[in-house]
């Protein structure tokens, strides 16, 4: 019987394209289903009922989630081609420290930066920037991490080059300046068709990261005249209900895999 592949995912998601990275180079047909994250399926929620976070392999019929977890297994799982881990063990356990270093500071250290504003901003973009500098650092003068051969911590890595250009965005500073070597290693790994077919255009993502910004501040004005209203309404000794509500982007932040020290620090825009 043919294996049956499903992913449930999101477009935007930098961990959601690591499994995209990892079939296209096994050469593994797969059902994508494109996740509303504000109005989470069915599907999802049974799938992983534990995070209720994408990305979820499914694989006749038993998912698979957390997305270095899901890499590992597409690699054992489809080993007819080329492995993306080490065979030597120091070396993956290497590999799988760099993975688990990149989920826990990239992504909590740039939306930090993003969301702050003078000096807090700054202190957050030089972390930002020596988290690259030190992944630049371990990948030396290789071709890619493991060596010569496209692997588990480029796979890894590589999703976040489409969410550069926001970086710099955001934080006044240029990739190509601070980490010449790690932007050289970049552009290698966009020749590879797997890479190039999967990333989206980092305009894209641009467009995104400004529209969900200024809805923060929106937020943020509205948050503050709730409190005028619930500080009245004490002063004068009233007993009210209240009800609060959660924002789309508490909603988008906490469904996206790696986000919130989330894949449990290791569960995975």
């Amino acid at each position: 019987m043919a294996d049956e592949v499903v992913l449930l995912d999101t477009w935007i998601s930098m961990f959601g394209m690591r499994v995209r990275v990892a079939l296209a180079e096994k050469g593994v047909n797969y059902d994508y289903k494109e996740q509303d994250l504000k109005n989470k399926s069915s599907l999802l929620l049974q799938m992983n009922p534990i995070h209720k976070k994408i990305p979820v392999l499914i694989h006749n019929d038993r998912p698979v989630c957390e997305s270095a977890n899901i890499v590992e297994y597409i690699d054992e799982v489809w080993n007819g081609k080329s492995p993306f881990m080490p065979s030597d063990p120091y070396e993956r356990a290497q590999a799988r420290f760099w993975v688990d270093f990149i989920d826990k500071m990239i992504y909590e250290t740039w939306k930090k930066m993003w969301l702050s504003e003078g000096e807090e901003h700054e202190a957050w973009k030089k972390e930002l920037i020596s988290i690259f500098k030190q992944l630049e650092d371990a990948l030396g003068d290789k071709t890619f991490f493991g060596g010569d051969t496209f692997g588990f911590l480029d796979i890894a890595l590589i999703p976040f080059s489409c969410w550069f250009y926001t970086f710099e965005t955001y934080g006044n500073f240029t990739m190509e300046a601070e980490c010449p070597k790690l932007m050289t290693w970049v552009k290698r790994c966009s020749q590879r068709e797997a890479v190039s077919n999967t990333l989206p255009d980092h305009n894209k993502l641009m467009y995104v990261a400004d529209n969900v910004s200024c809805t923060i501040v929106s937020l943020l004005r509205g948050l503050m005249f709730g409190m005028r209203a619930r500080i009245v309404l004490s002063e004068k000794g009233v007993s009210y209900e209240y009800k609060g509500t959660r924002c789309q982007e508490q909603e988008f932040f906490a469904s996206t895999d790696e986000s919130n020290s989330q894949e449990g620090s290791n569960s995975d825009p």
